[in-house]
């Protein structure tokens, strides 16, 4: 867990202790997808607002979703605004079931960018520890950080493309259980799920405050895959997923995430499942 997630504890710690970090704030919810003003209203210290619609995401892509990858030389541009240095460690944080954090920690780790980890429990868990926050848009040095990988769908992280993920024996779907069985869909063309999939929502493995469940709590949910395959991961366009292949990377689970997820696949006249 501990090269995936980090304590607000630890992080106290680290920024006590004066150790050098790159802390980035990534608050994006489907129905709010800007998080800017409620990051000036508050934010960790020294906290840089990272935009999941803009920064994380490049919409002038076609074909691949809602969401698609941007390419590693304009994150690298992006990463070098938000401050981010070779060799510093960096922390992720949002403020909604660690959907922009974990997306932000899985575009980075893609890129080749190792030191990176998720604030367990978000910014709640931060402020439930009595720990302040501070006010105002935050403008750091330049970093100078550099990518490894310009193309994230063959990045450092594995990916499934739609092919694949129609073959997969062990097809994970991170989505909330009325999406999966297809009983409403308020985003997405069609409703359903990959012929397949089996539903294991990304909210399941969180607990009522929106931390990493404990270990033992985690292997109780009955991870159980055929085969010798890599899990694959999908949600409705590739960031509620990153979730869970975060939380499978802390159980010790490989997992492939299918970047343009439930929306690039009913964009595609592919076949569908409910129930």
């Amino acid at each position: 867990m501990a090269d995936v997630f980090v304590t607000t504890d630890e992080l106290a710690k680290l920024l006590d202790d004066g150790g050098p970090v790159t802390l980035l704030d990534v608050r994006w919810q489907l129905s709010q997808p800007d998080g800017r003003v409620d990051h000036e209203r508050g934010h960790l210290p020294g906290a840089v607002y990272v935009s999941l619609d803009d920064e994380l995401s490049d919409h002038t892509v076609d074909g691949r979703g809602r969401h698609p990858l941007p390419s590693g030389s304009s994150l690298q541009q992006a990463a070098r605004r938000w401050g981010v240095r070779k060799g510093v460690p960096v922390v992720v944080y949002d403020d909604w079931n660690r959907a922009g954090s974990a997306r932000a920690w899985w575009v980075l780790r893609a890129a080749g960018i190792e030191d990176v980890r998720i604030l367990d429990g978000g910014l709640r868990a931060w402020t439930a520890a009595g720990r302040a926050l501070e006010a105002g848009p935050v403008e750091p040095s330049p970093g100078d950080v550099v990518v490894l990988h310009d193309d994230l769908y063959a990045g450092a992280m594995p990916t499934l493309t739609a092919e694949q993920a129609a073959e997969h024996p062990n097809l994970l779907d991170a989505r909330a259980p009325e999406r999966f069985r297809g009983e409403v869909e308020p985003v997405d063309p069609v409703a359903g799920h990959i012929p397949g999939a089996r539903n294991v929502p990304s909210t399941s493995v969180l607990n009522a405050d929106g931390a990493l469940l404990p270990d033992a709590e985690i292997a109780a949910l009955g991870w159980s895959f055929g085969g010798s395959e890599q899990v694959g991961v999908y949600c409705g366009s590739g960031v509620t997923a990153a979730v869970l292949v975060a939380a499978l990377a802390a159980a010790g689970v490989d997992a492939a995430l299918f970047p343009g997820s439930w929306s690039q696949w009913s964009g595609q006249d592919r076949p569908v499942e409910t129930g």
